[in-house]
Protein backbone atom coordinates (compact mmCIF):
# COMPACT_ATOMS: atom_id res chain seq x y z
CA UNK A 1 0.00 0.00 0.00
CA UNK A 2 2.80 2.18 1.07
CA UNK A 3 4.72 1.46 -2.25
CA UNK A 4 1.36 2.63 -4.12
CA UNK A 5 1.10 5.47 -2.37
CA UNK A 6 4.36 6.48 -3.28
CA UNK A 7 4.12 5.75 -6.73
CA UNK A 8 1.40 7.83 -7.20
CA UNK A 9 2.94 10.89 -5.31
CA UNK A 10 5.85 10.45 -8.32
CA UNK A 11 2.92 10.78 -10.71
CA UNK A 12 1.75 13.97 -9.41
CA UNK A 13 3.01 17.45 -11.03
CA UNK A 14 5.90 18.95 -9.18
CA UNK A 15 7.07 22.59 -8.92
CA UNK A 16 10.73 22.32 -10.54
CA UNK A 17 13.30 24.08 -8.48
CA UNK A 18 14.29 26.73 -10.20
CA UNK A 19 17.04 25.82 -12.06
CA UNK A 20 20.52 28.50 -12.31
CA UNK A 21 20.85 29.60 -15.62
CA UNK A 22 23.71 29.70 -17.92
CA UNK A 23 24.94 33.05 -16.71
CA UNK A 24 25.15 32.26 -13.34
CA UNK A 25 27.88 29.81 -14.05
CA UNK A 26 31.18 30.12 -11.16
CA UNK A 27 28.89 32.21 -9.04
CA UNK A 28 26.59 30.74 -5.61
CA UNK A 29 23.24 30.11 -5.81
CA UNK A 30 22.61 32.73 -3.07
CA UNK A 31 24.39 35.23 -5.45
CA UNK A 32 22.24 34.34 -8.24
CA UNK A 33 18.97 34.94 -6.17
CA UNK A 34 20.05 38.20 -5.51
CA UNK A 35 20.88 38.87 -8.65
CA UNK A 36 17.18 37.94 -9.82
CA UNK A 37 15.90 40.19 -7.11
CA UNK A 38 17.90 43.41 -8.27
CA UNK A 39 16.70 43.07 -11.96
CA UNK A 40 12.53 42.02 -10.90
CA UNK A 41 13.24 45.25 -8.63
CA UNK A 42 15.59 47.61 -10.97
CA UNK A 43 14.82 46.42 -14.56
CA UNK A 44 11.34 44.92 -14.73
CA UNK A 45 10.50 42.88 -17.63
CA UNK A 46 7.52 43.28 -19.76
CA UNK A 47 5.49 41.04 -20.63
CA UNK A 48 6.40 40.59 -24.31
CA UNK A 49 10.02 39.33 -22.87
CA UNK A 50 8.65 37.09 -19.86
CA UNK A 51 10.28 34.22 -21.81
CA UNK A 52 12.96 31.38 -20.42
CA UNK A 53 15.96 33.97 -21.23
CA UNK A 54 14.34 37.02 -19.58
CA UNK A 55 17.05 37.23 -16.64
CA UNK A 56 19.73 37.24 -19.39
CA UNK A 57 17.67 40.13 -21.72
CA UNK A 58 17.43 41.75 -18.08
CA UNK A 59 21.03 41.54 -17.47
CA UNK A 60 21.88 42.58 -20.43
CA UNK A 61 19.90 46.05 -20.18
CA UNK A 62 21.38 46.57 -16.92
CA UNK A 63 24.96 46.50 -18.44
CA UNK A 64 24.03 48.63 -21.03
CA UNK A 65 22.61 51.30 -18.30
CA UNK A 66 25.85 50.91 -16.56
CA UNK A 67 28.07 51.24 -19.27
CA UNK A 68 29.62 47.53 -18.76
CA UNK A 69 30.20 44.88 -21.77
CA UNK A 70 26.96 43.72 -22.96
CA UNK A 71 27.29 40.12 -22.51
CA UNK A 72 24.26 38.88 -20.48
CA UNK A 73 26.81 37.07 -18.00
CA UNK A 74 26.44 37.39 -14.64
CA UNK A 75 30.40 38.65 -13.56
CA UNK A 76 32.27 40.03 -10.66
CA UNK A 77 31.78 43.47 -12.49
CA UNK A 78 27.56 43.24 -12.32
CA UNK A 79 27.84 41.38 -8.99
CA UNK A 80 29.87 44.74 -7.59
CA UNK A 81 27.38 47.24 -9.38
CA UNK A 82 24.76 45.17 -7.73
CA UNK A 83 26.11 45.61 -3.81
CA UNK A 84 26.31 49.18 -4.28
CA UNK A 85 23.81 51.24 -2.23
CA UNK A 86 21.20 52.91 -4.31
CA UNK A 87 17.94 54.65 -4.72
CA UNK A 88 15.21 52.38 -4.73
CA UNK A 89 13.11 53.37 -7.92
CA UNK A 90 14.03 51.48 -10.88
CA UNK A 91 16.92 52.73 -13.51
CA UNK A 92 13.85 51.71 -16.86
CA UNK A 93 10.60 53.00 -17.54
CA UNK A 94 8.26 53.93 -19.99
CA UNK A 95 10.35 55.88 -22.54
CA UNK A 96 8.64 59.18 -23.11
CA UNK A 97 10.37 62.31 -23.94
CA UNK A 98 10.40 65.45 -21.24
CA UNK A 99 7.80 67.66 -22.32
CA UNK A 100 5.36 64.37 -21.99
CA UNK A 101 6.63 63.53 -18.31
CA UNK A 102 4.54 64.52 -15.16
CA UNK A 103 5.62 67.43 -13.95
CA UNK A 104 4.68 70.32 -11.72
CA UNK A 105 2.39 73.15 -13.06
CA UNK A 106 2.78 75.62 -10.73
CA UNK A 107 5.99 78.21 -10.22
CA UNK A 108 5.64 77.66 -6.70
CA UNK A 109 6.44 74.11 -5.09
CA UNK A 110 5.44 73.99 -1.91
CA UNK A 111 7.18 71.25 0.44
CA UNK A 112 7.18 69.88 4.17
CA UNK A 113 9.54 68.01 6.10
CA UNK A 114 7.76 65.52 8.55
CA UNK A 115 10.23 63.48 9.99
CA UNK A 116 13.81 63.53 11.21
CA UNK A 117 16.80 61.12 11.57
CA UNK A 118 18.58 61.08 14.55
CA UNK A 119 21.56 61.08 13.01
CA UNK A 120 21.61 64.80 11.91
CA UNK A 121 20.70 67.97 13.96
CA UNK A 122 16.97 69.04 12.74
CA UNK A 123 18.14 72.18 11.59
CA UNK A 124 20.89 70.46 9.54
CA UNK A 125 18.46 68.56 7.61
CA UNK A 126 16.47 71.57 6.59
CA UNK A 127 19.38 73.42 5.71
CA UNK A 128 20.67 70.47 3.33
CA UNK A 129 17.06 69.98 1.93
CA UNK A 130 16.67 73.36 0.62
CA UNK A 131 20.02 73.43 -0.51
CA UNK A 132 19.34 70.68 -2.88
CA UNK A 133 15.50 72.15 -3.94
CA UNK A 134 18.26 75.50 -4.31
CA UNK A 135 20.16 73.44 -6.56
CA UNK A 136 17.72 72.87 -9.10
CA UNK A 137 15.74 75.67 -8.72
CA UNK A 138 18.47 78.00 -9.78
CA UNK A 139 18.44 76.67 -13.43
CA UNK A 140 14.18 76.38 -13.51
CA UNK A 141 12.09 79.36 -13.30
CA UNK A 142 10.17 77.31 -10.48
CA UNK A 143 10.85 77.87 -6.75
CA UNK A 144 9.72 76.35 -3.54
CA UNK A 145 8.31 77.37 -0.27
CA UNK A 146 8.12 75.03 2.90
CA UNK A 147 5.80 74.63 4.71
CA UNK A 148 4.81 73.50 8.47
CA UNK A 149 1.20 72.79 8.76
CA UNK A 150 -1.26 71.32 5.57
CA UNK A 151 -0.96 68.96 2.95
CA UNK A 152 1.80 70.67 0.48
CA UNK A 153 3.03 69.66 -2.91
CA UNK A 154 6.58 67.76 -1.59
CA UNK A 155 6.33 65.51 1.66
CA UNK A 156 9.84 64.54 2.81
CA UNK A 157 10.56 62.15 5.87
CA UNK A 158 12.97 59.29 7.64
CA UNK A 159 11.03 55.92 7.73
CA UNK A 160 12.17 52.29 8.75
CA UNK A 161 11.01 49.05 6.91
CA UNK A 162 7.48 49.40 5.54
CA UNK A 163 6.38 52.99 6.01
CA UNK A 164 2.87 52.96 4.18
CA UNK A 165 4.07 53.01 0.18
CA UNK A 166 4.88 50.13 -2.06
CA UNK A 167 8.89 50.40 -1.78
CA UNK A 168 9.73 49.34 1.90
CA UNK A 169 13.20 49.95 3.39
CA UNK A 170 15.60 46.90 3.47
CA UNK A 171 17.76 48.22 6.89
CA UNK A 172 21.51 49.16 6.11
CA UNK A 173 22.89 49.00 2.78
CA UNK A 174 21.23 48.57 -0.16
CA UNK A 175 18.40 51.08 -0.96
CA UNK A 176 18.64 54.82 0.74
CA UNK A 177 15.36 56.23 -0.72
CA UNK A 178 12.88 56.87 -3.15
CA UNK A 179 10.79 59.51 -4.15
CA UNK A 180 7.77 60.08 -6.63
CA UNK A 181 7.11 61.72 -9.51
CA UNK A 182 5.00 64.62 -9.17
CA UNK A 183 1.18 64.04 -8.64
CA UNK A 184 -1.24 64.22 -6.55
CA UNK A 185 -0.96 61.91 -3.22
CA UNK A 186 2.21 60.42 -2.84
CA UNK A 187 3.07 62.18 -5.92
CA UNK A 188 6.85 64.56 -5.28
CA UNK A 189 7.07 63.07 -1.98
CA UNK A 190 10.55 61.87 -0.87
CA UNK A 191 11.69 58.88 1.90
CA UNK A 192 14.43 58.34 3.45
CA UNK A 193 16.06 54.94 5.35
CA UNK A 194 16.76 56.10 9.03
CA UNK A 195 18.56 52.88 9.41
CA UNK A 196 21.10 54.41 7.25
CA UNK A 197 23.70 56.27 8.74
CA UNK A 198 23.42 59.79 7.69
CA UNK A 199 25.83 62.54 7.55
CA UNK A 200 26.47 65.91 6.38
CA UNK A 201 30.07 66.94 4.81
CA UNK A 202 32.00 66.58 8.01
CA UNK A 203 30.84 63.12 9.27
CA UNK A 204 30.93 59.31 8.33
CA UNK A 205 28.02 57.93 6.57
CA UNK A 206 25.88 58.34 3.37
CA UNK A 207 25.91 62.52 2.22
CA UNK A 208 22.60 63.33 3.06
CA UNK A 209 23.19 66.33 0.29
CA UNK A 210 24.23 64.06 -2.47
CA UNK A 211 20.86 61.52 -1.73
CA UNK A 212 18.32 64.15 -1.07
CA UNK A 213 19.48 66.40 -4.52
CA UNK A 214 18.79 63.24 -6.42
CA UNK A 215 15.30 62.48 -4.97
CA UNK A 216 14.66 65.42 -5.35
CA UNK A 217 15.65 65.13 -9.18
CA UNK A 218 12.77 62.53 -8.88
CA UNK A 219 10.09 64.65 -7.08
CA UNK A 220 10.46 66.85 -9.62
CA UNK A 221 9.82 64.23 -12.54
CA UNK A 222 13.63 63.46 -13.83
CA UNK A 223 14.70 59.75 -14.40
CA UNK A 224 17.92 57.66 -13.58
CA UNK A 225 21.00 58.68 -15.82
CA UNK A 226 23.40 56.33 -16.83
CA UNK A 227 26.16 59.28 -16.66
CA UNK A 228 28.28 58.45 -13.80
CA UNK A 229 28.91 62.45 -13.34
CA UNK A 230 25.10 62.65 -12.91
CA UNK A 231 22.81 63.63 -9.15
CA UNK A 232 20.43 61.30 -10.94
CA UNK A 233 23.23 58.16 -11.47
CA UNK A 234 20.87 55.77 -9.59
CA UNK A 235 24.02 53.71 -7.49
CA UNK A 236 25.57 56.16 -4.49
CA UNK A 237 29.20 57.58 -4.46
CA UNK A 238 30.68 59.57 -1.37
CA UNK A 239 30.82 63.33 -2.51
CA UNK A 240 31.98 66.02 -1.19
CA UNK A 241 29.38 68.44 -0.29
CA UNK A 242 31.21 71.56 -0.40
CA UNK A 243 32.05 71.30 -4.21
CA UNK A 244 29.09 69.43 -4.79
CA UNK A 245 26.87 70.27 -7.63
CA UNK A 246 24.46 68.92 -10.33
CA UNK A 247 26.09 67.83 -13.80
CA UNK A 248 25.83 69.69 -17.89
CA UNK A 249 23.56 66.52 -18.26
CA UNK A 250 21.41 67.24 -15.11
CA UNK A 251 20.70 70.73 -16.10
CA UNK A 252 20.16 70.39 -19.65
CA UNK A 253 17.51 67.59 -18.45
CA UNK A 254 15.57 69.42 -15.89
CA UNK A 255 15.88 72.33 -18.19
CA UNK A 256 13.87 70.03 -20.62
CA UNK A 257 11.14 69.70 -18.84
CA UNK A 258 10.26 73.10 -17.15
CA UNK A 259 12.52 75.83 -19.31
CA UNK A 260 15.50 78.19 -18.47
CA UNK A 261 15.84 80.52 -15.58
CA UNK A 262 16.17 83.86 -16.37
CA UNK A 263 19.76 84.89 -15.53
CA UNK A 264 18.53 87.99 -13.41
CA UNK A 265 16.15 85.38 -11.09
CA UNK A 266 19.42 83.18 -10.61
CA UNK A 267 21.01 83.70 -7.05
Amino acid sequence: MRLAVLCVLCLLPQSPALPLPREAGGHSESQWKQAQEYLKRFYPSDAKSRDADSFGAQLKEMQKFFRLPVTGMLDSRVIVVMRQPRCGLPDTGEDLPSRNRPKWTSRVVTYRIISYTRDLPRVTVDHLVAKALNMWSKEIPLSFRRVVLGIPDIVIGFARGAHGDFYPFDGPGGTLAHAYEPGPGLGGDAHFDEDERWADSRGLGINFLAVATHELGHSLGLRHSSDPDSVMYPTYGARDSENFKLSPGDIREIQELYGKRSKSRKK
